[in-house]
C-alpha cells in the first residue's frame, strides 16, 4: 500500500504488493460501462485487483469483481467513469478514506476528471509509476441543527446549499461568520462552496470561479429579493452560520453535492466550516485549471 507525498504538487508512488483499485462508473451510461468492464480486464492482466462496488456491479450488469463497501477496505485508486457527478458520488462512496480519485470524463462536465477515455489505460500506467501529480481538494464540514440539537452531519466536496421547499415559498435567512452577523435576507437558498464547487452551481448563481489550490470558501445568494445580495468569499479558518428567521414556518431543504437531505420545517441553522478530510484528485502532466476554464466556459 502507498499513500500520497504531503508536499505541494505531490506525485503518487510507485505501487507495490497486493494492489486494489475501484472503478466506479455512470451506470446510466453504456459507454462508461464497458469501460468499466475493460478496465477490469486489463488491470487483472497486470496483476492488479481491480473491483466494483456490488451495487454498481448490479446496476452495470457487469460479470465483473465486486465487494460490499464493508469489505472494500482502502483501495489504492479509485477510478470514476463519468462526469464530475461520478467523481461526487465516488468520493461520498469512500467517505473518510484517503484513496487517490482517477475520474475520467465521460460526462458533460469534467472539472475534476484527470483523464479522457482515449487517455484512461496510460493515466492508470502512470498512476501504477508514480508519474501522476496529487491535487488535494479541501472539503466542507457541515452541520445541521434542529430544535437546538445537532441532527445531520455531512460532508461536501462541491457544496452544501440551504434552499427553499416543496412549497416554493423563499426562505428568509440571517448569514453570519465567526459569530459576526453580516445581513438577513429573503431569498431562494443560500450556496456555500469550495473552490472546486466554484464552478458548479455557485457560478450559475453568479459566483466567482476560483482556483482550486484555494482553501477557503464562497458564499453565494441564491434569487435574493434584495439589490444588495452579493457573493462573499471567507478564509479557511471562518465558521459560516446560516439561520432561518422562523424555523417552525420555513420550508426548506439542505441539498449537499447535489443530494437532497431531509426536507423539514423546524431546520434551526447549518453551519458550515473546512473539513479536515481533503481529497486527493490524480492528474496527468498538461492542461492546468485555467485551460480547461477557457475550452469548458469560453471555447477556447
Amino acid at each position: 500500500m502507498w499513500s500520497p507525498r504531503q508536499s505541494p504538487g505531490p506525485r503518487m508512488r510507485r505501487w507495490e504488493g497486493d494492489v486494489r483499485v475501484l472503478i466506479v462508473p455512470n451506470t446510466a451510461n453504456p459507454a462508461a460501462v464497458d469501460a468499466a468492464g475493460r478496465i477490469v480486464e486489463w488491470l487483472g492482466a497486470e496483476g492488479v485487483d481491480g473491483v466494483l462496488l456490488a451495487e454498481d456491479a448490479v446496476a452495470a450488469g457487469l460479470q465483473a469483481n465486486s465487494v460490499s463497501a464493508a469489505d472494500l477496505g482502502r483501495p489504492d485508486l479509485v477510478v470514476a467513469l463519468g462526469g464530475d457527478g461520478t467523481i461526487l458520488k465516488a468520493v461520498h462512496r469512500m467517505g473518510e478514506v484517503d484513496s487517490p480519485v482517477l475520474g475520467v470524463k465521460f460526462g458533460r462536465l469534467g472539472f475534476m476528471s484527470g483523464a479522457r477515455p482515449e487517455t484512461m489505460f496510460e493515466a492508470m500506467r502512470k498512476a501504477m509509476d508514480g508519474d501522476v501529480r496529487i491535487e488535494r481538494r479541501s472539503t466542507l464540514a457541515v452541520e445541521v441543527v434542529m430544535e437546538g440539537r445537532v441532527v445531520g452531519v455531512y460532508r461536501a466536496l462541491n457544496e452544501v446549499v440551504l434552499s427553499r421547499g416543496a412549497s416554493g415559498r423563499v426562505i428568509g435567512i440571517d448569514l453570519a461568520v465567526s459569530g459576526q452577523h453580516l445581513t438577513r435576507m429573503h431569498a431562494d437558498g443560500v450556496i456555500v462552496a469550495t473552490a472546486t464547487g466554484s464552478t458548479a452551481y455557485a457560478l450559475s448563481a453568479g459566483g466567482p470561479i476560483i482556483a482550486p489550490g484555494f482553501r477557503g470558501t464562497v458564499i453565494v445568494p441564491v434569487a435574493a429579493h434584495s439589490l444588495k445580495a452579493r457573493p462573499i468569499v471567507v478564509d479557511e479558518g471562518d465558521v459560516v452560520e446560516i439561520g432561518l428567521h422562523d424555523p417552525r414556518r420555513s420550508d426548506a431543504c439542505v441539498i449537499v453535492d447535489g443530494d437532497v437531505t431531509p426536507c423539514r420545517r423546524s431546520i434551526e441553522r447549518v453551519t458550515v466550516r473546512t473539513g479536515e478530510h481533503d481529497v486527493a484528485l490524480v492528474k496527468l502532466e498538461g492542461r492546468d485549471f485555467f485551460e480547461t476554464v477557457s475550452a469548458e466556459f469560453f471555447g477556447a
